[in-house]
């Protein structure tokens, strides 16, 4: 059974910097696609970022503020985010895609306020 738990959120202040963890318990495989998506309040879920073993990509509105990261070894993947802005604001959450299932974390909450 994969599970993924997020953590790292939190309240920071505009042009500030957070970073997000994602654990996988469970045997996954280095070839599956991981990403952060994120939800602000009455929104859709969007898309952030992605990463496999050969690739990363990110949407344009985080694109050169946000690094998305993975420790193969640990078992993690990792969200590096900079320059924060109000908009910025929402739950992040990590999925990956295993065997052609999705499995999501519970998400973190990141607030972006001064």
């Amino acid at each position: 059974q994969v599970q993924l738990v997020e953590s790292g959120g939190g309240l920071v202040q505009p042009g500030g910097s957070l970073r997000l963890s994602c654990t996988v318990s469970g045997n996954i495989f280095s070839s599956d696609d991981m990403g952060w998506y994120r939800q602000a309040p009455g929104e859709q879920r969007e898309w952030v970022a992605l990463i496999n073993s050969v690739n990363t990509a990110y949407a344009d509105s985080v694109k050169g503020r946000f690094a998305i990261s993975r420790d193969y070894t640990k078992n993690t993947m990792s969200l590096r985010m900079n320059s924060l802005k109000p908009e910025d604001t929402a739950v992040y959450y990590c999925n990956v895609d295993h065997r052609g299932r999705i499995y999501w974390g519970q998400g973190t909450q990141v607030t972006v306020s001064s």
